[in-house]
């Protein structure tokens, strides 16, 4: 069912993308920065599960409504855009993304259901997800609907331990950072203007055909 040079494909291909910058990893770095590797974990496990989520969709065909229907399309778009410009406001004007200061500390469930719905509301996974893992799916393998689940779950993982990795690296910096109060602002601003972009861009997507 995965002949061991597809799947080699697919997970270059998955490396290049969970790697790629992105509000996802960009949120687990800034949790690694502010509350450590515990913290990074956590927001990766969310953003890894939401790829599950948009795979889920995809497999029980819900993403095909979204494709085929402007008005839930727009719906998703507009509430995703929305979520990641308030992340990126909040993260400018608070200057708490990335913050040593222990009552700016987030509790860790919070930290676990931003990751988790930064990437569910955002309908650029979705829409990745469907163009993408079919390309490495075939009916002479198997059922579609298996491989489908199994090749997100991939995906979910690898984007969960990546981010984790690079959240535990930021985590190590974070010494060095707690005693640059100009650098903290500036990671603060820098990751709202990125999360700003993020959600602007997200408004100019248009559902696949």
């Amino acid at each position: 069912m995965f002949p061991p040079e597809i799947l080699a494909a697919y997970l270059t291909a998955v490396m290049v993308v969970v790697i790629a910058p992105g509000p996802d990893n960009l949120l687990a770095i800034s949790r690694g920065l502010s509350q450590g590797r515990a913290a990074a974990a956590l927001s990766s496990v969310g953003a890894g599960l939401g790829i599950m989520v948009h795979t889920l969709a995809a497999t029980l065909g819900l993403a095909l409504v979204l494709q085929t229907s402007p008005a839930a399309f727009w719906v998703v778009k507009a509430a995703g855009a929305a979520y990641l410009v308030w992340l990126g406001f909040k993260a400018i004007r608070s200057r708490n993304l990335v913050s040593f200061v222990p009552a700016s500390r987030q509790p860790l469930w919070r930290i676990f259901a931003t990751g988790l719905l930064s990437n569910v509301l955002n309908p650029k996974p979705g829409l990745f997800v469907v163009a993408f893992i079919p390309q490495f799916v075939s009916v002479a393998r198997g059922p579609v609907h298996v491989q489908m689940l199994v090749y997100g779950a991939i995906f979910a993982l690898l984007t969960a331990v990546i981010f984790t990795l690079l959240g535990s690296f930021a985590a190590q910096l974070s010494g060095w950072l707690e005693r640059r109060p100009r650098a903290v602002a500036a990671a603060n601003i820098g990751a709202g203007a990125t999360f700003i972009a993020a959600g602007l861009s997200i408004l100019a997507l248009e559902p696949r055909r």
